[in-house]
């Protein structure tokens, strides 16, 4: 698979999150360490089903210690952290210090062999920023900027930490995406030790939340997963940084859409910023024969 190919895999992933949050408010009042739990062991259970028709995914598990320790320190620590910041201060403002995470990745990246920070990633990512900013503050940037709480250092881990996770993958990029089930299920079941510690237990009520839990673990808690692993191993890097900024935009048009969000002025100019960031930073893949 070309380079540009793979770069559109993993923009798969960027597409899946930005239903994440549709998906997680329909699926009721289940605890978020209890959610993760669920929706992980379906996204890992997603990939064991594919190794039969897979030779060779099995033995894909028998890796380094430390593909192991990156892994489950990527998927498990960013959401045990990131769980940790909501609880410690205001959901929009740690979101806010985590969507900082693409604009690491691509500066992180430049530190990979082969790969070179140029002047138009910077420009599109950090014009992707903007436009994320907009669309997840809604006015919230004010109270982030008066006062500083420890769940605000925790976001901002957040972002060092999936940044990290996702540039370091590239540094193991002979590692089969086949794993990716073995870190979901070992999240998995670092979630349900958290929940069994931290929370009490409130299971989906009816079809609906079923199916949002289901979908979540199919998609944006699964298979995306899959998808960003062989993008950022494979792909483009840089430009899946940029691209990274399209999932808040495309999340809060899918909250308008469904009537749990209204549209507003920011939206629409922050579809302008992200679309306009995400063309720049990417335009050797668009304009360019590789």
């Amino acid at each position: 698979m070309s380079r540009r190919a793979a770069t559109l895999v993993g923009l798969i992933a960027v597409l899946m999150w930005a239903v994440l949050a549709l998906l997680s408010a329909a699926s009721g009042d289940v605890p978020p360490f209890q959610l993760a739990a669920m929706t992980f062991l379906i996204g890992g259970l997603l990939g064991v089903a594919s190794w039969p028709f897979r030779p060779g995914a099995v033995a894909s598990l028998a890796q380094d210690w430390r593909v192991w320790a990156l892994g489950v320190a990527g998927l498990f620590g960013y959401h045990f952290v990131y769980f940790s910041a909501i609880r410690a201060a205001p959901p929009v403002e740690v979101s806010l210090l985590a969507y900082l995470w693409p604009l690491f990745l691509v500066v992180f990246s430049a530190l990979l062999p082969g790969e070179r920070l140029r002047w138009y990633h910077i420009a599109g990512v950090v014009l992707g920023l903007c436009g994320a900013l907009l669309v997840i503050s809604s006015g919230d940037a004010q109270s982030l900027a008066r006062e500083w709480r420890f769940g605000h250092l925790l976001g901002f881990a957040c972002a060092i930490i999936w940044s990290g996770y996702s540039v370091l993958s590239r540094r193991f990029a002979g590692v089969p995406t086949d794993i990716v089930a073995g870190f979901c299920v070992a999240t998995a079941a670092l979630a349900g030790v958290c929940h069994l510690l931290f929370e009490s237990t409130v299971w989906p009520e009816g079809a609906m939340q079923w199916l949002a839990v289901i979908g979540l673990g199919l998609m944006p808690v699964g298979a995306a997963f899959y998808s960003w692993d062989y993008g950022v191993k494979h792909g483009d890097i840089m430009v899946l940084g940029a691209l990274s900024y399209l999932s808040p935009l495309v999340s809060t048009l899918i909250l308008v859409s469904a009537g749990f969000a209204p549209a507003t002025w920011s939206v629409a100019v922050a579809c302008l910023l992200i679309t306009a960031g995400a063309v720049i930073a990417a335009k050797d893949m668009f304009f360019r024969r590789r």
